[in-house]
């Protein structure tokens, strides 16, 4: 059967495409599915040969029922992703706008204030939590020597056990190590604003503030909408910084879903009960980015195209 050049070029492209398919379903498909079964089952890491025996929703049950739970989700809810992301967002806005003003350019000093901006971001997290975590000692930080030598406190400050400072501790962390990114795609999406429209507000005569709400703010909101998606999701699945700042404590203060998902697969070695709570974290994403992109990202994209 002779094959028309249009079916030809389809099955070209079907068959250059078909490795990179097999490797997606091999790295993310099955494993997700793999996950989706245990979470159904009681499986434990000392019976991983055998299985574990079918228990339908009752991992998910347990889990929404527990004690725990209200207190694991505000953290991740409100705590680490809510007040860190809106943090990120406001310091990577200011420090674009900052690094595109005309006073570093005027001074000469753009090109080191942008290296100055990616070095927190090019220090692995595992390297700056160990280094945020020695600046908080309250024997030998210096934080604690320089409020102390200034007189705002009488005493060390155990920033990482103190339940009142524990968390702006964990989210200062963050802050500093993930910022940058954000200010950086910022900063290009500034770069691509057209020169002219400033010009011709000014003109018109439009102050500073009504440029960037008027002009400014409108053209970056695609890229603030993509930022912002992309910082919740990898930070209400971030391990990390909680787990090596605090190990999810003091006690159980700290504890996010990530954590709680480490301690019950590792630690309780409780498979099916960890993987029902990752599930779950799964679907609320999906569902939360679903939500965010239908009623705000895709207008934001939508009116930038217009």
């Amino acid at each position: 059967m002779t094959l028309s050049p249009r079916t030809r070029e389809k099955l070209t492209i079907f068959l250059m495409l078909l490795p990179t398919f097999l490797i997606l379903v091999g790295f993310y498909l099955y494993p997700t599915l793999y996950n989706l079964e245990m979470s159904f089952t009681d499986i434990t890491l000392l019976k991983l040969r055998q299985g574990g025996d079918f228990v339908g929703l009752e991992n998910y049950r347990e889990f929404l029922n527990s004690s725990s739970f209200f207190e694991i989700t505000i953290n991740t809810v409100v705590w680490l992703t809510g007040i860190s992301v809106a943090c990120r967002l406001i310091l990577g806005l200011l420090f674009a706008l900052l690094l595109n003003s005309n006073f570093l350019k005027n001074m000469r000093m753009t090109t080191i204030a942008r290296l100055i901006l990616l070095v927190p971001w090019a220090t692995p997290p595992v390297v700056a939590v160990i280094a945020w975590r020695w600046l908080f000692d309250p024997s030998h930080g210096p934080i604690n020597s320089w409020l102390l030598k200034t007189g705002l406190i009488s005493d060390p400050v155990a920033f990482m056990a103190d339940l009142t400072t524990v968390w702006p501790a964990i989210i200062t962390i963050v802050v500093w190590n993930t910022t940058p990114l954000i200010g950086v795609s910022l900063l290009a999406a500034l770069q691509t604003i057209p020169e002219d429209l400033n010009e011709a507000a000014s003109i018109d005569g439009a102050n500073r503030w009504q440029q960037f709400r008027f002009i400014t703010l409108p053209y970056l909101m695609p890229t603030i909408s993509v930022l912002t998606l992309m910082s919740v999701i990898w930070t209400f699945n971030n391990f990390v910084y909680v787990w090596l700042a605090t190990g999810a404590g003091p006690g159980t203060f700290t504890n996010v879903l990530a954590t709680e998902v480490y301690i019950k697969a590792f630690i309780d070695l409780r498979i099916g009960y960890s993987a029902a709570i990752g599930v779950t974290m799964a679907v609320v994403m999906a569902g939360a980015g679903a939500l965010y992109f239908r009623f705000f990202g895709i207008n934001d994209m939508q009116d930038k195209v217009g």
